[in-house]
Formats: structure tokens, sequence, C-alpha cells
């Protein structure tokens, strides 16, 4: 209300004021909501009900390489921690990037 008083404009109050307090909740949700994505993908294409026969994915690539898991288990563990690891770094970015843009820790 103190900038609408001293005349400032609806741009000038948005992108001086709303925008830098929003900015790293939107950013971390929307890497928060990639990585919630990959593991919804991968759960689907678990099931069989993801992305059709020939276009490879980390979770058909898991229930193909199941019935060898005795005799070759890499076949089911290397596509695993491929979706642990994507999960986890976009998790780890998305924090990163929250405390680097966090409004309230600059000055």
């Amino acid at each position: 209300m103190a900038s609408r008083a001293l005349g400032a404009s609806d741009a000038r109050l948005i992108f001086g004021h709303v925008l830098p307090n929003i900015l790293p909740t939107i950013i971390v949700m929307a890497v928060m909501l990639t990585a919630n994505t990959i593991m919804l993908e991968a759960g689907l294409g678990y099931l069989g009900i993801g992305v059709p026969a020939p276009a490879p994915t980390w979770g058909s690539m898991i229930t193909d390489g199941q019935p060898y898991f005795i005799t070759a288990p890499h076949l089911g563990i290397v596509p695993g921690a491929a979706i642990v690891l994507t999960v986890l770094s976009f998790n780890l970015l998305g924090q990163g990037m929250q405390e680097v843009l966090d409004p309230k820790r600059k000055g």
C-alpha cells in the first residue's frame, strides 16, 4: 500500500514486490513436480500402462529385467538407481535454488 501511495504502477508492484517473494516457491514447486512426474512415469511404465512399448522407459526396463533378477540383477537395479539418483538430484537442486533465491537471506 505504501508503494501504491507513492505512485508505483501495477507492473512495478508485481515485479518489485510480489514476484521476488513468490519466485523461490514457484521454482521449488516446478522442480519438485518434475521429480514427482519422473516417479509417476516410472511407476506407470512398471505397471505397463505408461508410454507404448517401443519407447524405453525406466519403469518398463525394471519390468523387463525382473525375470532375470537372479542371473542378471543389473537389469533391474541400474534403472532403479537411475530413477533414485535423478529424483534425488531434482530435489536437491530445488532446495538449493530455494536457499539461493530466498529474499529473506538478501541483506
